[in-house]
């Protein structure tokens, strides 16, 4: 399994990058895909061809705390902290998706959606029990990412956040 990251290309647009494996990695994957699945990771044989399409996006709708409804079209694979970030969006996150606080809370709208997601880690469960105002459709908006399945997903901002830091401040996205 190889791991993927975004590269920004010009415009807020997203493509998919595959990081660099190592010659051996890459040999063994080749020759385990080889071996149960019949087919060839190679590129000559076109069964790569589509590695470097772009993913797409989704349309994600945040509810602020005033009610104020904001659209916005999110890369797939990207969580909806880094999202909400990138469309200057009131998410805090605090600990920058690290999984260390519950800053980025948010409520799942609508439980057909919420259904489609993940099971919560426990990791997340613990942070979320910190969280101000939790729901049953809440989750951290660094664990939920962009999928088709999720496409029109609504989430609503709570109307505070607990926050152990510094009173007012405001982390920077980097």
């Amino acid at each position: 399994m190889s791991r993927s990251r975004y590269t920004q290309r010009h415009c807020c647009q997203y493509q998919w990058s595959t990081l660099e494996l190592l010659p051996e990695t890459r040999a063994f994957q080749g020759s385990i895909f080889q071996k149960h699945h019949g087919f060839s990771t190679s590129a000559s044989d076109g069964a790569s061809a589509g590695a470097d399409e772009e993913k797409g996006t989704i349309p994600v709708t945040f509810v602020s705390k005033d009610g104020e409804e904001i659209p916005i079209q999110v890369p797939i694979g990207m969580s909806m902290l880094e999202a909400a970030h990138e469309n200057d969006i009131e998410l805090e996150g605090a600990c920058e998706g690290s999984l260390a606080c519950s800053t980025c809370h948010v409520i799942v709208m609508d439980m057909e959606y919420y259904n489609k997601l993940e099971d919560p880690a426990d990791e997340e469960n613990d942070m979320l029990d910190l969280a101000f105002g939790l729901t049953e459709t809440s989750r951290l908006g660094c664990q939920i990412v962009a999928s088709p399945e999720l496409d029109g997903i609504r989430l609503a901002i709570p109307a505070a956040t607990r926050n152990f830091a510094v009173d007012g401040y405001v982390p920077k996205p980097h």
